[in-house]
């Protein structure tokens, strides 16, 4: 990876780690954004290990200070779902912004991320497509278990055919590589076929 600047990237990655090391919410003894933002980086370098300054700084800061914006101020219904996340992407792309801003970053490096944030221009954009593999690799092989153990197999199969036709090919076959346990293998075999 070229990066502009070495330190300001080092820089960025730091106050992205810091922000979301103050997730009161943990995940094995971790706090749950920190351990999400160093797993989305994992996938997106395993994906294409020469990924970009954009795309990496996207991917640290993509759910940066999550718990700010609970589920459990919207309606739980599938609009009030919907709406929390809109209001999720624009808060990252916003909280994103502004630390990158304060490191010195340029506006078009900016608007870039905060643009991979967003996930505009998704399909077309191939770094956007490689942030979506990421995020749906990261949900299937961290989240999916507990996901299914809670939800009646129709919904989470209606859930994996909505991921898996937003992977490429590549992500599919990574999807497919991952430890899963029979149930949860049974329900991506009926939402494949």
């Amino acid at each position: 990876m070229e990066t502009l600047n070495a330190q300001k990237f080092e820089a960025a990655l730091r106050r992205f780690d810091e922000e979301n090391a103050r997730d009161p919410n943990t995940e094995n003894g971790r706090p749950r954004e920190l351990l999400y933002a160093e797993r989305l980086t994992d996938w997106v370098l395993r994906l294409s290990p020469n990924a970009s300054e954009v795309l990496r700084l996207a991917a640290r800061s993509q759910h940066i200070c999550r718990w700010e914006i609970p589920r459990g101020n919207y309606p739980m219904t599938r609009p009030g779902y919907l709406k929390w996340r809109a209001d999720l992407k624009k808060f990252h792309a916003q909280r994103a912004g502004e630390i990158l801003r304060d490191i010195g970053y340029d506006d078009d490096t900016i608007r870039r991320v905060q643009d991979l944030n967003l996930k505009k221009n998704f399909p077309a954009d191939p770094e956007c497509r490689m942030l979506e593999d990421a995020l749906c690799l990261v949900f299937l092989e961290f989240q999916f278990t507990d996901l299914a153990a809670k939800t009646t197999d129709d919904k989470m199969v209606n859930a994996l055919k909505r991921s898996w036709a937003k992977m490429t090919q590549a992500a599919r076959a990574e999807a497919l590589k991952l430890n899963y346990g029979e149930r949860e293998r049974a329900l991506i075999q009926k939402a494949i076929e």
